[in-house]
Parts: structure tokens; C-alpha cells; sequence
């Protein structure tokens, strides 16, 4: 479903979609809220999940890491209550010495509230309990999702160091490929091929 409409109610996090170019991530917030048993994601998470693809993304675009180990422990800094005024305090002037503006990047956080109006006014998404074919064809959207942005990451990761010198390298490309790799008979499949065929052949024999 797109993220930009003529005849849908303004929303912050449809424009934060669009302002920092992360195409794709109002589908995967919707995913994984309308996901069915315990697999759903709470606003609340889904919040917590959509600020910090906000603050992975400010530091791809001031060419510092984005691990998501580093993500994650940023942002727990800035926003814990628990987190030390000194350890926040480190936090901000680590992203201001790279180049990145913490007081916009905090008044862009969003909170469950408008993640809730995004999935529920602008996108018209409620949830149901998915079919085992949707189930399966959500879940293997998300880690083709997970794969791209890998790549994205990994590709620019490289150019980074390319051309700082770090790295010695002209024409490259990045290839990612996940098997899955069946232990009772030692089959192999690509996960779309594993998630498409529901499981191993020889389950069924």
C-alpha cells in the first residue's frame, strides 16, 4: 500500500517515510502489526522499531556506523528515563561530532500514538488472523526486506571505506544468499524455495 495519498489524513510518520527515503518500511509496519498470534508487534515496539530506522538512517546519511547493535544502544541512550544525564550526554555529542542534528532527529521520534493513526487512518489496516498461505507470504516478504536492506547497508558500508582509502577495491558487488539446509536429509533450498514449497520434501515422503 503507498505512503503518499491526495485523500488520506495528514500523518507524521508517512512523512518521515518519505523524508528519510525508507521506502518500504509503512508495508513492514503494517506486516508486523496485522501478524497473527504472539508474531504481532505492539505500537508501542512498532514506535521504538520506526525511531530507530530514523536514527539508523541519519547516521548512514552522516557516514557513521549503523550496526544495529549501535542502533539499538543509541537509541536506548537518548530516550531510556533509567539512562545516566552523562551517558545521554555522551550519546548526543557523539552524533553532533559526526555530523548529525540530535535536537531534529529527537523532535522526528514518533510516538505509539501516531504509529497507531498511521496504520489505522492513513493506511485503513486492521488486524485479522492471517491464512497459513498469508502468513507464510508475509513472513517471507520480510526477510526479503531484511536481505535488501542488508545489501543497502553492506554496499554502502564499502563505498564508505572505498573512498576514504581504507579499502582497496574499483567495481564490486555484494551478494547475499540465504539457504536453508534440511538436518533429516540433508536437502538444501533457498528460503524463498523452502517457504514456497511449506518445508522439506522429505517431510511429505
Amino acid at each position: 500500500m503507498p505512503d503518499s495519498t491526495d485523500n488520506r489524513p495528514s500523518s507524521k510518520v508517512a512523512r518521515l517515510i518519505g523524508e528519510y527515503d525508507l521506502d518500504g518500511l509503512g508495508d513492514e509496519l503494517e506486516a508486523r502489526w496485522t501478524g497473527d498470534g504472539v508474531e504481532r508487534t505492539s505500537l508501542r515496539d512498532l514506535a521504538d522499531y520506526f525511531n530507530e530506522r530514523l536514527l539508523e538512517q541519519a547516521l548512514l546519511d552522516a557516514g557513521m556506523s549503523a550496526l544495529e547493535s549501535d542502533v539499538s544502544t543509541t537509541y536506548q541512550n537518548l530516550t531510556d528515563d533509567d539512562v545516566s544525564p552523562g551517558v545521554r550526554t555522551d550519546a548526543r555529542n557523539r552524533l553532533e561530532a559526526g555530523g548529525v542534528d540530535v535536537d531534529k532527529l529527537e523532535s522526528d521520534f514518533v510516538s505509539y500514538q501516531a504509529i497507531r493513526s498511521y496504520l489505522t487512518d492513513y493506511r485503513d489496516a486492521e488486524y485479522r488472523r492471517l491464512s497459513d498461505e498469508e502468513k507464510v507470504e508475509k513472513d517471507l516478504q520480510s526477510i526479503q526486506r531484511l536481505m535488501t536492506r542488508t545489501l543497502s547497508v553492506t554496499e554502502e558500508r564499502i563505498e564508505k571505506l572505498r573512498e576514504t582509502g581504507r579499502v582497496d577495491v574499483e567495481e564490486f558487488e555484494v551478494l547475499l544468499d540465504v539457504q536453508v539446509l534440511c538436518q533429516s536429509c540433508g536437502e538444501q533450498y533457498s528460503i524463498s524455495e523452502f517457504l514456497e514449497s511449506r518445508g522439506c520434501e522429505c517431510q511429505r515422503d
